[in-house]
């Protein structure tokens, strides 16, 4: 009796300070989600100064679900807001028909206009933005790495092939070097990549694109793929059309939660961006997902103003180059980072069994790799995909988060993936296509 009220007593603290939480959390997101109404109509007023025309937003609580025959997430339309379910913004104003009025401008007022956030502009069919590491020795001198094998990498979300190049390419060793040609991809609407406004950013879109600008024009006959968070789903979608081809897929944090496909997208959505104050992480990607023009708002801040805040950091630092993750942070628009999470990472949920089934018949190994310390893609994560994909190889990092998986452990990560291209070539799966 006196150990029960012992371990009671110390439970007490935490279930009061998760109580507090939970409380602080409630009047927070309340008030956010009034301020987001307030900022849609401040929006749609100087959409309508700056570009003549007041663009559909997503804050109005529409059943359709399809756009153009392709599927985009519900989740889209249906985020939780206390101030909108009861009543507010029912009014429809212009183009709430499902179609905008008039075409998206190339680039938005409230976007970056910088070079190189606007080079991309005017160059029609123009791929995305592509790194290419060729082998470092030509092991036919009439053909420069014919027998080179490809490795093409995917990143994640807000995130550029810059996440690649400053952790693996440098860390590579001279056999690695000989015998692999590596491919980092800025992923559509990130990047140096393209950031069309007409886009929806669907998860079909960046497979297309990707095949456009590396599989088609270098005409990859075989490939292992590497990706990280967001970029395990696009690699899955990718794998699933060329199961063939793949030989070996290496899914670091990968977000799936099992769930109903019904179900699927808002599953994700309140899994990777609950409505909580804390753990910090949480709370900030429950305001870029949850919230329309709050996401907007940082976007314009930030974004468009990054060059300033770059040099402004340069100065306080008093270093001449920032890591890259601070400069991929402003790489993107808000129309493409908020399309791509809910299309992408919460529209992709409903597919991520029928892909995790596909990768499971092929012969490519797979191989998960996973942080226990991750507070964006928990563990358990790595487990549901391990329950669908038994044969796939697992291997958790002790005392790692969503970016330490990788960064700070860079040489050894890069072992890690040349010991499983290596693997590949003597997999032997159990199914078999």
């Amino acid at each position: 009796m006196l150990r029960i009220s012992s371990i009671s007593a110390k439970k007490w603290p935490e279930k009061a300070l998760d109580t507090l939480i939970s409380a602080l959390s409630f009047l927070v997101f309340a008030f956010l989600d009034l301020l987001d109404i307030v900022l849609c109509i401040f929006y749609r007023f100087f959409d309508y100064i700056m570009e003549g025309n007041s663009h559909t937003c997503y804050c109005y609580n529409r059943a359709r679900v399809c756009d153009g025959g392709h599927e985009i997430s519900e989740t889209l339309y249906e985020r939780k807001n206390i101030f909108r379910e009861l009543g507010f913004l029912k009014l429809r104003g212009k183009g709430e028909d499902g179609e905008e009025k008039g075409a998206l401008l190339a680039h938005r007022w409230s976007d970056c206009r910088c070079e190189s956030c606007v080079s991309w502009q005017g160059k029609r069919d123009q791929g995305l933005h592509l790194i290419v590491m060729e082998p470092s020795k030509a092991m036919d001198e009439d053909c420069r790495g014919s027998s080179a094998e490809n490795v093409i990498f995917l990143h994640g979300f807000l995130s550029s092939s810059s996440f690649w190049t400053e952790t693996v390419f440098p860390n590579l060793s001279e056999n690695a070097k000989l015998n692999y040609r590596l491919f980092a991809v800025d992923l559509l609407g990130f990047g140096r990549s393209p950031k069309p406004s007409d886009s929806k950013y669907r998860l079909n879109e960046h497979v297309e694109m990707i095949e456009r600008s590396v599989l088609e024009p270098l005409r990859l006959a075989s490939f292992h793929l590497v990706a990280h968070s967001m970029g395990c789903i696009i690699a899955l979608a990718l794998a699933t059309k060329h199961l063939n081809s793949v030989k070996s897929i290496t899914l670091i944090a990968t977000p799936y939660f099992p769930s109903t496909k019904e179900n699927a997208s808002h599953t994700a959505l309140n899994r990777l961006a609950q409505r909580r104050l804390w753990p910090p992480l949480l709370f900030g990607a429950s305001i870029m997902a949850c919230y329309e023009h709050l996401g907007r708002t940082v976007c314009f801040i930030i974004c468009r103003n990054h060059k300033k805040w770059e040099r402004m950091l340069k100065l306080l630092t008093l270093k001449r180059d920032l890591h890259f993750r601070i400069m991929d942070f402003t790489r993107h628009t808000h129309h493409s980072a908020w399309h791509s999470m809910h299309n992408v990472i919460c529209g992709g949920a409903k597919m991520m069994d029928n892909y995790l089934q596909a990768v499971n018949r092929s012969r490519a190994l797979v191989t998960l790799i996973q942080g226990d310390k991750d507070q964006v893609v928990p563990l358990e994560c790595c487990c549901n995909v391990k329950l669908k994909v038994p044969l796939a190889e697992v291997k958790i990092i002790s005392k790692a988060d969503h970016k330490t998986i990788i960064i700070g452990r860079e040489k050894d990560f890069t072992r890690d993936l040349e010991q499983i291209w290596s693997s590949a070539e003597n997999h032997n799966p159990r199914n078999m296509l």
